[in-house]
């Protein structure tokens, strides 16, 4: 839920309703200025009592946080005259509703780059943290602080949120406030391009999610699942999240999901840096000027941009595609979940092999993946008795001969697929990183959730 930085009702009036789709086609660009986006969520904490960190007060904090890096090049970015978010260049650090931190990297060209541009983040919030006494988690869900212990940032449109989400779905909450993934954004040269590309991540999702399973942990206790972010995801809000069948029906284009996204109930509209409440409301009345939180005034294109941005489906369509079926972690996932979705959709040839492997699946049979890979990961079956874990491997040696066809070399010499290397490993045992916490807390912690905060900081 990466944050925006307008002031709302900017940008050129709608005037046609063709204007959605080609918002979204605006993303088309030539391969060779295709980039890699990664962004990725970690929980703060004290290092003291381990407790979440607030956004303010005399002990370690969000604001702290933030204040602390703007010595590194960051440059303020205020609400309501509250520090919430910063931004250099391209990227940004912005807060998720229970504080979680959150990077969004610039676009960039390599894996390599990407992964030295997580390196730098870290270590600049490792610094700051030092300093005031805080730590950061890589976990896909909360270990131990129930949703009452979480605070929640001054940020008007998470309070919008979190007063409509118990009306649509019955863990919005755990979303907002308990959950941190680890998301990848690429692009795609045409329309086609993009159903091509959309098509295979979506099937390809509960992979991500069991390859990256690393939330076994609630309220102290195990919680039986290996992502349980994963599983929060599969009664949220049923409107706007999913695994998205029509994508795979024939016509499939920017306006079929233009038609989506309009028939998706709004959050909020953003006037003068305000948020007002729109909860419930239709764009499609926007557009003819009849919405109740702006009687009589049409959209602008910021308007739609916003309302696209509330969508939460495994994939998301915006100007580009981006992943978000994967669990958040430590350095090496952060590093290899882009990796893995470069490999599978930026080299032709593997696209290909990855679109032959999932063309024939059901509607039926996605879904159960999904909701099997966040209770089982690699052991999930799939089709008949074959397991994630077989489908792991077959398409890892996909996504590695992707990323060998590319051949982007860093300095020594290597290509990006040595990024997969820890993903084999997995797909080689058939063992998760969950898998392992699991066995660690049933073992040398002895039913102990706090080693958790020193075995999973960064």
């Amino acid at each position: 839920m990466s944050g925006t930085y307008n002031q709302g009702g900017e940008g050129a009036p709608i005037e046609h309703a063709d204007q959605l789709a080609a918002y979204l086609a605006a993303g088309c660009k030539p391969r060779d200025a295709f980039r890699i986006g990664t962004e990725h969520e970690k929980f703060g904490f004290a290092l003291e009592d381990h407790t979440p960190i607030p956004y303010a007060g005399e002990g370690p904090s969000v604001k702290k946080m933030l204040e602390g890096l703007i010595r590194f090049g960051w440059e303020r970015v205020e609400e309501d005259g509250k520090l919430v978010a910063l931004k250099r260049d391209s990227a940004s650090i912005t807060l998720e509703p229970g504080g979680q931190f959150e990077l969004s990297g610039a676009p960039l060209e390599t894996v390599h780059q990407t992964c030295a541009e997580v390196n730098l983040h870290l270590s600049e919030v490792r610094e700051v943290a030092d300093e005031i006494g805080a730590g950061f988690l890589g976990l896909g869900f909360s270990p131990k602080w129930s949703l009452e212990e979480t605070p929640m940032m001054p940020k008007a449109r998470y309070g919008l949120m979190k007063a409509y989400m118990p009306k649509v779905g019955t863990m919005g909450h755990q979303m907002m406030f308990r959950s941190c993934t680890v998301q990848t954004n690429l692009d795609f040269s045409s329309e086609a391009d993009m159903v091509k590309k959309f098509r295979v991540s979506l099937a390809l999702q509960p992979l991500a999610t069991a390859l990256f399973a690393n939330s076994p942990f609630k309220d102290g206790q195990l919680n039986g699942y290996l992502s349980y972010r994963g599983h929060v995801w599969t009664d949220t809000d049923r409107n706007r999240t999913g695994m998205l069948p029509f994508v795979f029906d024939e016509g499939m284009s920017f306006q079929r999901y233009v038609d989506w996204v309009l028939d998706v109930p709004m959050y909020f509209v953003k006037r003068g840096g305000k948020y007002l409440d729109a909860t419930g409301q239709s764009f499609r009345d926007f557009l003819d000027g009849r919405l109740p939180a702006l009687p009589g005034e049409k959209p602008v294109i910021s308007d739609w941009e916003d309302h696209i941005g509330t969508m939460f489906p495994e994939v998301r369509l915006k100007t580009f595609l981006e992943m978000r079926g994967a669990d958040s972690g430590p350095w090496n996932t952060l590093c290899a979940l882009p990796a893995f979705w470069v490999g599978l959709l930026y080299d032709d040839t593997a696209l290909d092999a990855a679109w032959d492997l999932v063309k024939g699946w059901s509607a039926d049979q996605r879904d159960g993946m999904r909701l099997a890979a966040a209770v089982h990961g690699m052991r999930a079956g799939y089709d008949g008795d074959r397991s994630m874990q077989d489908l792991a491997k077959e398409v890892l040696a996909i996504s590695r001969a992707g990323l060998n066809a590319r051949a982007r070399l860093n300095n020594y010499g290597e290509n990006e697929a040595h990024f997969l290397d820890d993903l084999d490993e997995i797909a080689a045992s058939g063992v998760t990183r969950a898998d392992q916490l699991i066995e660690r807390f049933k073992g040398e912690w002895k039913g102990s959730i706090e080693p958790v905060f020193t075995e999973c900081a960064y």
